[in-house]
């Protein structure tokens, strides 16, 4: 069960996140600091389609790639809300190769960056590498945290946080890329998409 005291996540107008809509997760700082999520092509890669999540440089320039959340809870309907366990879904057309290519997960230690990089290629509702919570960081922002679980999660507060890492932003062939950190979280806020 959600638990009564629930909190939704809310994007930059105020209004409670919907799982049915599309946001773009945008960084809460302006100029170079700033900068959207999007999905890109992985260095190195030999995936058949984009399998990156990245973040530009600045926030002048592209809008990032929309999103949707598929929270673990929509049996009690649309809403989204803080701690709770969800999938991250870029929400774009795509061939159906590439559909699998859509979903956000944790990829494999990265030893020449001394972290695991976020990439694409996650399932919705597994048990694997793929669930993420959105946690509440400033009067302004959240953090997105990984929470690995390894059964499935029916109540959101059954996940223990002392497993969860915070999502980040490491340096790869000149671009940033999410990854786990240990300090710095990303703090982003959500923009509906129109």
């Amino acid at each position: 069960n959600l638990p009564s005291d629930a909190t939704p996540v809310l994007d930059v107008t105020g209004k409670e996140l919907d799982s049915r809509l599309s946001y773009r997760i945008i960084s809460t700082f302006w100029g170079a600091l700033g900068g959207d999520v999007y999905l890109g092509k992985s260095p190195n890669s030999d995936a058949p389609c984009p399998d990156g999540v990245f973040r530009y440089n600045s926030d002048v320039g592209p809008s990032g790639t929309p999103v949707r959340f598929i929270g673990s809870s929509s049996d009690f309907g649309p809403g989204i809300f803080e701690d709770e366990l969800l999938n991250i879904q870029f929400d774009i057309s795509t061939a159906k190769l590439c559909v699998s290519y859509t979903i956000w997960k944790v990829g494999d230690y990265d030893a020449s960056l001394g972290t695991m990089l976020l990439e694409t290629g996650g399932t919705i509702g597994q048990a694997d590498s793929s669930w993420f919570k959105i946690v509440k960081s400033s009067q302004f922002g959240y953090n997105l945290l990984y929470c690995p679980v390894t059964t499935p999660v029916i109540c959101p507060s059954s996940s223990d946080d002392r497993f969860c890492s915070n999502v980040g932003v490491v340096h790869q062939n000149g671009k940033r890329r999410l990854a786990l950190v240990k300090d710095n979280p990303l703090e982003v806020s959500f923009k509906q998409v129109q």
